[in-house]
């Protein structure tokens, strides 16, 4: 039995008992999410649904570009990673990129916002519409955000 978080390895690798390792990354999370997404991608494609189905993989933050103490990697939320594929987005390209230590965006950086504004564009759904609370409150689903442009042209 693991001895992490909830006795199974997880993507919380902070290097130190009850968090999961580098090695647990390189040898178990990292096979096991290649070959589910691409399985996934592969069976969207063969069956002509990634042109209306949009995959996003991401999480809420970075790691740290330099180990910690214990071999381990911290939360780092200066620069993160998303990976999204069909639902109109043109494939194998990268918008963005970081500095040469990863601890700083360098180029083009994407926010949250832009990330969500993509989403929705790809749902068909306006990201600057406006939703009315059964209060009678209303909100824009996305402020001060288009979706990243680069990746449907």
């Amino acid at each position: 039995m693991f001895e992490t978080v909830f006795n199974k390895v997880t993507w919380d690798c902070h290097g130190t008992a009850p968090f999961s390792t580098l090695d647990d990354y390189s040898g178990h999370l990292l096979p096991t999410l290649d070959q589910a997404l691409s399985t996934l991608l592969d069976d969207l494609g063969a069956s002509g649904l990634l042109d209306s189905t949009m995959v996003v993989a991401t999480g809420e933050f970075g790691r740290t570009p330099k180990l910690n103490a214990v071999g381990g990697r911290d939360h780092w939320p200066g620069v993160w990673s998303a990976l999204l594929a069909g639902g109109g987005v043109r494939g194998g390209q990268v918008v963005g990129a970081s500095d040469h230590h990863a601890e700083a965006p360098a180029s083009r950086p994407v926010s949250p916002q832009e990330l969500l504004a993509t989403m929705y564009h790809s749902l068909g759904i306006s990201p600057d519409q406006y939703l009315q609370t059964a209060a009678g409150e209303s909100f824009v689903l996305v402020e001060d955000a288009r979706p990243i442009g680069e990746l449907f042209s």
